[in-house]
């Protein structure tokens, strides 16, 4: 069973992935829904880091400059056993993560952990992206200590358009030319076993209605 089959899985068990029938914030009705807020035990958070670190170590070339990014809050303990899970397999790299509000006393200063630098290569670790707004609010900050973003490695891509005809994903793409790095999609989760055929069908129905192909994503 490859990793993205594990995961789909993994979720599944941990009932962040379920389905049924549920209602978007957007509105639309989907037969299936994601809540990675379900994540809540020790063995949970640590398992999840293995599956970052697998999308990582296929997609991203990891060396010494490489810096894991977790933006507040949700990002901050993924980057962290995202970091723990790489060490395992011999890439010790850095990590950090943001203060919603700068500290103004003792070390002061918005970042945690790494202090980035010119020629850190950041890897921005997300649960999932909808409107893009965590990573926008970020990329200054990254961008005025002078690293360079890698990309951003998030849990699942449902893959859908927003309001228009583009996605959070080819917005980002397009705007900052930052690459993101999804451990599944839902093409993924469609051909997964652990869905029946009355889920698929109406599945596949929503993805030919609200789903697009991304572009720069992989």
């Amino acid at each position: 069973m490859s990793y993205k089959s594990e995961f789909i899985k993994f979720m599944a068990d941990c009932n962040v992935l379920t389905f049924g029938d549920f209602t978007t914030k957007s509105g639309r009705k989907t037969p299936y829904f994601i809540n990675t807020g379900k994540y809540s035990m020790g063995d949970q958070i640590s398992r999840l880091g293995e599956f970052y670190a697998d999308c990582i170590m296929e997609n991203v070339a990891v060396t010494e400059n490489t810096v894991l990014f977790g933006p507040a809050y949700k990002g901050i303990p993924l980057a962290v056993a995202v970091a723990i899970a790489l060490a395992k397999r011999g890439k010790n790299v850095s990590y950090c993560f943001n203060r919603k509000e700068a500290k103004d006393h003792g070390e002061g200063g918005t970042l945690v952990g790494h202090q980035l630098k010119a020629g850190d290569r950041v890897l921005i670790i997300e649960d999932v992206i909808t409107a893009g707004t965590a990573v926008r609010e970020v990329l200054p900050m990254l961008k005025s200590a002078g690293a360079g973003i890698e990309g951003l490695i998030i849990s699942a891509d449902r893959m859908e358009k927003g309001q228009g005809d583009k996605t959070a994903i080819q917005e980002i793409w397009e705007e900052f030319g930052i690459r993101t790095y999804p451990i599944v999609n839902v093409q993924d989760i469609f051909a997964s076993s652990e869905i029946d055929g009355d889920i698929k069908a109406r599945l596949e129905g929503y993805m030919k209605q609200y789903c697009v192909a991304q572009e720069g994503s992989k």
